[in-house]
């Protein structure tokens, strides 16, 4: 490949769906490679990774992935400022953002009732009611391009993978057509 593909990123705060429209995404977009942030994808064995240190492993699988052609979409918290300091940033036309969200109490009664729900204080589901809010006040400012949101309070996993695979096509076709 000559040119440089995108690369999407789908974030949001914790409960919002991204690790459940993952397993969606695969089969939706068989194109397209999708990894997750979470800790089992680096295995459990050996020293925990930082997360500048995934970031920077993630977007190099993702580099190497656009060298054939096919894209690749990450879903997991990040942010943009840390993705710009990995080594493959540059290797990237753009780095597209998709937020999940979803309403502060289907959040909450998502994260107290997954597995690991002693961990969700109530001050836990303030700081994240908190990050989700400033990902929908910054989604116009602090993302470029601008970040669409995806409202999963009442949809489906399906539904959302739906609504992602509608904003990679269009990106990834405006892409492919500037690389002509």
């Amino acid at each position: 490949m000559d040119h440089k593909l995108p690369l999407f990123i789908v974030t949001g705060a914790s409960g919002t769906g991204k690790t459940t429209v993952m397993q969606e995404l695969p089969a939706l977009m068989p194109d397209f490679v999708v990894f997750s942030t979470d800790d089992d994808i680096f295995g459990t064995t050996g020293p925990k990774l930082e997360y500048q240190d995934r970031y920077n492993i993630l977007l190099h699988f993702a580099s190497f992935v656009a060298k054939s052609g096919r894209g690749t979409i990450i879903c997991g918290t990040m942010m943009p400022w840390d993705i710009e300091k990995c080594d493959s940033y540059s290797l990237f036309s753009d780095i597209c953002f998709i937020n999940l969200h979803c309403d502060d109490a289907t959040r909450n009664h998502r994260l107290r009732n997954r597995g690991d729900r002693a961990m969700w204080s109530d001050d836990m589901l303030r700081q994240h009611e908190q990050f989700a809010q400033w990902l929908l006040d910054n989604a116009e400012s602090a993302y470029h391009p601008p970040m669409p949101t995806i409202h999963t309070s009442n949809m489906s996993p399906y539904e959302v993978a739906e609504q992602i695979k509608h904003y990679v096509m269009l990106n990834w076709l405006a892409a492919a057509e500037t690389s002509k």
